[in-house]
C-alpha cells in the first residue's frame, strides 16, 4: 500500500543533515533553531553545529513571501535564536563550574582541544568581558569558551551579564543580516546555497586568522 503523500516529510526528515543549516530549517523550523543553538553553546558535542550560517539562513527565509515555502516568522526565530544561545552558554558555564577541569579533559577531539586552548588565549589576552562577548562569533570557540570559563571561576554575575549581551548581539545580529539581504534582494531563493556557503567561509576567517596568530606566536616563542 503506498504512504499518503504527506508521509514525504517524514521520510525526508529523517535524512536530515546536521551540518546543513537548509536541513535543519526544513526538517525542524523554528524550534530547531533554539535546540541548535543550545546544543552548539552549551555542551561541547555540539562544537560541529552551523550556528553562524543557521541565524543567517533562518533571516533570509524570514524575509521571503509569507506563503514561499519553508518560509519563517522573524519575531519566533529571533525569540528561538536569543532562548537557545542564552540558555545554552549558561548551560555550560554550569557544567564547566560543577565538574572542574574533567569535564573538558574527557574529550578526545581534536577540535575542542584546539577550541580549548584558543578560548583560553582570548579569556587572557581580552579578559573576561571582552572575551566572552567576542567568543560568539568564532565557531568552537563559543562552544568551548563557556564551560572554560566556569572552570576557570568566573565570577558568575560577569559571566551572566556579558553571556547575555553577546548572545544578544550575535544572535539578532547575524539574523537580522540574512533578513536585510532577502529583503532587498527579489527571488533570494535562487542563490540560497551560495549564500549559506559564503557566511560558512566568512564564519571561519576570525578562526584561521587567529590559528595564524597562535602558530607565529609558537614559532617566535621557539626560535625557529
Amino acid at each position: 500500500m503506498p504512504l499518503p503523500l504527506a508521509a514525504a516529510p517524514t521520510l525526508t526528515a529523517l535524512a536530515v543533515n546536521p551540518l546543513d543549516a537548509h536541513s535543519l530549517l526544513a526538517t525542524f523550523g523554528t524550534l530547531g533553531i533554539a535546540f541548535v543553538l543550545f546544543a552548539e553553546t552549551g555542551l561541547l558535542i555540539g562544537f560541529f553545529l552551523p550556528g553562524d550560517s543557521l541565524l543567517f539562513t533562518a533571516g533570509l527565509l524570514c524575509a521571503g513571501s509569507a506563503t514561499a515555502p519553508g518560509h519563517l516568522s522573524l519575531p519566533w526565530v529571533l525569540l528561538a535564536a536569543i532562548a537557545g544561545a542564552l540558555a545554552g552558554a549558561q548551560t555550560g558555564y554550569l557544567l564547566g563550574r560543577r565538574a572542574g577541569p574533567a569535564f573538558l579533559a574527557r574529550t578526545r577531539s581534536r577540535k575542542i582541544a584546539e577550541g580549548t586552548a584558543r578560548a583560553g588565549e582570548i579569556l587572557e589576552r581580552y579578559g573576561h568581558a571582552k572575551a566572552i562577548v567576542l567568543a560568539r562569533f568564532l565557531p568552537i570557540v563559543r562552544t568551548v569558551l563557556n564551560p572554560l570559563a566556569g572552570v576557570l571561576a568566573v565570577p558568575a554575575r560577569t559571566f551572566a551579564l556579558w553571556q547575555v549581551l553577546g548572545g544578544l548581539l550575535w544572535t539578532v545580529g547575524v539574523t537580522l543580516a540574512g533578513y536585510a539581504l532577502g529583503a532587498s534582494v527579489p527571488s533570494i531563493d535562487r542563490y540560497l546555497l551560495p549564500i549559506i556557503a559564503l557566511v560558512v567561509v566568512v564564519s571561519l576567517i576570525p578562526v584561521a586568522l587567529e590559528l595564524r596568530r597562535a602558530r607565529r606566536t609558537r614559532r617566535a616563542e621557539g626560535g625557529v
